[in-house]
C-alpha cells in the first residue's frame, strides 16, 4: 500500500540533507532512519557534522576529487619530500 504524507518545506529540506545520495527516495531514507537510529545510540554532534559535510558542495567535490586521485594511485607528495621541505 502506498500512502501520501504532507511535509513542511523545512522538514523536507532537513530530510534532503540526510539523504546518502540525491537519488535516495524518501521511503528509503525514512526506512534507513527508523532501522538504524535510536535516540540512545545516535551521537547528535557526529550526525550534525556529517549532515554539514554532506550539504557542503565544495567539500563533497574535494572528497570526490581526492577519491579519483587515489583510484589513479596519485597519493600526492611523498613523506620523504615533505620531510625534506620541513627540514627533518
Amino acid at each position: 500500500m502506498i500512502t501520501t504524507i504532507q511535509l513542511d518545506n523545512q522538514v523536507k529540506e532537513k530530510l534532503d540533507c540526510l539523504k546518502i545520495h540525491h537519488r535516495e527516495t524518501y521511503n528509503e531514507l525514512i526506512f534507513r532512519l527508523i532501522n538504524n537510529c535510536s535516540l540512545n545510540l545516535v551521537d547528535r554532534e557526529s550526525l550534525a557534522e556529517t549532515v554539514e559535510i554532506l550539504s557542503d558542495p565544495k567539500t563533497m567535490r574535494e572528497i570526490a576529487e581526492a577519491s579519483e586521485r587515489i583510484k589513479k594511485a596519485d597519493y600526492g607528495t611523498s613523506l620523504g619530500n615533505v620531510e625534506k621541505e620541513l627540514g627533518l
